[in-house]
């Protein structure tokens, strides 16, 4: 470790850092709890969604999943459904396996074991050390996008977080600033300091309690910190899906629970294949998912959306059904439902849009 990380500076560093924590946080709902469960429950959440987004849906959760028993004994669908619109769903279907393996393997206590924790599905190193540290008071440091951020700044460190060696050398610092015995407020500081100061661009370092500690403020050079990757360009799909009508009921399918979006409810169709239009692609797409025929008619909605590793333009037409009885071939199961029902069910963003003109019309 660096020479510049001795006692002093390191006291001071930590001084500063808790008076500003103390003076400034967030009036969050999972903060001032113990609770393993809700803190795991918010960890999850805050996973690549805003903390402004998260709120209500962390609230609604607790609601209807007070406790882990209530969230392993839960059905998948009803969990999608407390989750929908927040995306990212297989972080709702982890946390189901984890309630059930919690309950099931641990008789319904968060387990305090580092490894048992790391275990669970949907846990990675940093969520587990967030829950134990802040649950437990277990002296880990915690390192998400955040923290990350604040300390390849103060310290200017000229690697890739994401390569081997990188993360290497921000655990290192990071476990060594950590405040033993004081681990769950440090690292909620250092949360804090990066969401609400230390931002990716326009950084408020007039508000920084560590600015004159700052390296790439020193050298002018803040937002070349942390090194990026270089982005990949996002491939790009056509879907078409078909609305499927048999007098007043609409035919959806479930998704498989393995893979994007499972789980969830959606309009079937798919892919547009080479040489294909978009109305072939629905025919065949829903005569390969569901073995059933149909006539397609009037395009309802253009959809435009992205994925994290993809984007996608969702085509939705309307559909009268011909012929077949469907069958759960590339789906998990498949229901008739009138208009007014389709509500009840979970879709993924791209098809609640569509669902929302539907319901429009």
């Amino acid at each position: 470790m660096e020479k510049k990380l001795n006692s002093h500076w390191k006291t001071h560093f930590r001084q500063r850092l808790i008076e500003w924590y103390e003076r400034k946080f967030r009036d969050l709902p999972w903060r001032g709890t113990s609770s393993p469960y809700e803190i795991w429950i918010s960890e999850i959440m805050l996973q690549q969604t805003q903390v402004k987004k998260v709120i209500p849906y962390y609230k609604r959760f607790l609601e209807t999943f007070p406790t882990v028993h209530d969230l392993a004994n839960g059905d998948l669908s009803q969990v999608l459904k407390v989750w929908e619109g927040m995306g990212y769903y297989a972080r709702a279907g982890n946390l189901h396996k984890a309630a059930k393996i919690v309950v099931t393997k641990h008789r319904g206590v968060f387990p305090s074991d580092p490894e048992k924790v790391g275990n669970l599905p949907g846990i990675g190193p940093y969520t587990a050390a967030a829950i134990l540290s802040i649950a437990f008071g277990q002296n880990l440091p915690a390192l998400d996008g955040n923290v990350i951020r604040v300390l390849s700044r103060l310290f200017a460190i000229d690697l890739n977080p994401k390569s081997a060696q990188g993360k290497s050398r921000l655990l290192s610092i990071a476990q060594e600033l950590l405040q033993p015995g004081q681990a769950g407020t440090f690292n909620q500081a250092m949360m804090e300091l990066g969401a609400m100061v230390c931002a990716p661009k326009s950084p408020k370092c007039g508000e920084c309690p560590l600015a004159k500690k700052c390296r790439a403020k020193e050298t002018n050079t803040i937002t070349s910190y942390p090194i990026k990757t270089p982005k990949k360009e996002r491939p790009h799909y056509n879907i078409a899906v078909g609305i499927i009508w048999r007098g007043d009921e609409i035919l959806i399918a479930r998704r498989p629970e393995k893979g994007l979006l499972g789980g969830l409810w959606e309009f079937p169709g798919g892919k547009l294949e080479n040489g294909e239009t978009l109305q072939q692609a629905v025919a065949r797409e829903i005569r390969e998912e569901l073995d059933v025929r149909v006539s397609v008619q009037e395009l309802l909605t253009v959809i435009k959306h992205q994925y994290t590793h993809l984007k996608i333009t969702l085509h939705a037409f309307h559909c009268q059904y011909l012929s077949g009885v469907p069958k759960a071939i590339g789906c998990t199961e498949w229901r008739w439902v009138k208009r007014e029902e389709l509500d009840a069910f979970a879709f993924p963003t791209a098809n609640r849009k569509i669902l929302d003109q539907l319901l429009q019309e």
